[in-house]
């Protein structure tokens, strides 16, 4: 069993090492092209490497916090050469990323998921593959189709819940999402399951509305199970870089978010977004989308992401 844990363990390693591969290489060639024929660290070297990690999408707020971590280190050490900047980058970009939450699918009962984000991020796709994570560990999984509003959708939906061999509860499109929100918890109930995933509409209309629409939804769940929704799960493009802050700080100004899913990170040198997204906002990372199949939504593992960008 401990080789069977190891060998799924390693490739699920290589997998993520493949799906980040355009942003391994940006980041390490950036580094490697900063640091390279320096024997000491000083002001310069810093000023380049703020300039090197700002070009990787970590985001201003979140690598001046690392620099300011890197310039206490080299007054309190006086002398450190470009290999223990490396090092020490590693660990002051692991300290940053903030750690996941518990599953809350490993408590007892039935746990309920809104799934917000914008259209195109990803979002429907990232529940479907949530739906097969799920079934495959057992549990019973119920899908509510509440992204009444794009067209397509709900069609979409009901593939993923075909495939994955799921039920879904749906209405017509243009009903009202709380309603489809509320049929499908009330089902879930009755069904007895385990994972309540529900789509809601990923709509950028204005920030007043967007906070009412998802406000809404989450007071019906809570009439059937009080402390629902267990996760609200922000789904963000990270190939738009910049674009998915402006994402994370809209959806969290309008509702409370627990975790998020970083999708398409595969074929994008942007990947640092998740680091400066993470610190940004205190908001784990629970899930980061590297390929398209079925199986390429993986767990996300901070010591594991950033053992890549180094290796």
């Amino acid at each position: 069993m401990s080789k069977l844990k190891n060998f799924l363990s390693s490739a699920k390693f290589q997998q993520l090492d493949a799906g980040l591969e355009s942003s391994k290489k940006s980041f390490f060639s950036k580094l490697t092209q900063t640091i390279a024929g320096r024997s000491t660290v000083d002001a310069d070297l810093l000023d380049e490497l703020e300039e090197m990690l700002i070009a990787s999408d970590i985001g201003v707020q979140t690598t001046l916090k690392i620099i300011d971590h890197l310039e206490a280190r080299v007054a309190e050490k006086k002398y450190l050469n470009t290999t223990d900047l490396a090092l020490h980058l590693k660990q002051v970009l692991l300290d940053i990323l903030v750690k996941p939450s518990p599953d809350p699918t490993a408590v007892q009962g039935t746990q309920v998921y809104m799934i917000v984000g914008v259209n195109g991020v990803g979002k429907t796709t990232t529940v479907g593959k949530l739906a097969h994570r799920f079934h495959q560990e057992g549990k019973k999984v119920v899908l509510g189709a509440a992204d009444t509003f794009r067209a397509g959708a709900i069609d979409q939906l009901q593939i993923w819940a075909d495939r994955v061999g799921v039920s879904l509860v749906k209405q017509q499109m243009g009903s009202d999402p709380a309603s489809v929100a509320y049929d499908t918890m009330q089902s879930g109930v009755a069904q007895g399951a385990d994972v309540i995933l529900i789509d809601t509409a990923g709509r950028l209309h204005n920030k007043a509305n967007l906070m009412q629409e998802l406000s809404k939804i989450k007071r019906v769940m809570s009439k059937v199970i009080p402390e629902a929704p267990h996760e609200v799960l922000l789904v963000l493009d990270g190939s738009t870089g910049q674009n998915a802050f402006e994402q994370a700080k809209q959806f969290s100004a309008a509702t409370d978010i627990s975790s998020l899913a970083i999708t398409k990170l595969d074929g994008t040198a942007k990947g640092g977004v998740v680091l400066g997204i993470s610190d940004q906002f205190q908001i784990p990372v629970h899930y980061i989308g590297v390929g398209e199949g079925i199986e390429d939504l993986q767990s996300f593992d901070p010591e594991t992401f950033i053992t890549t960008f180094f290796s």
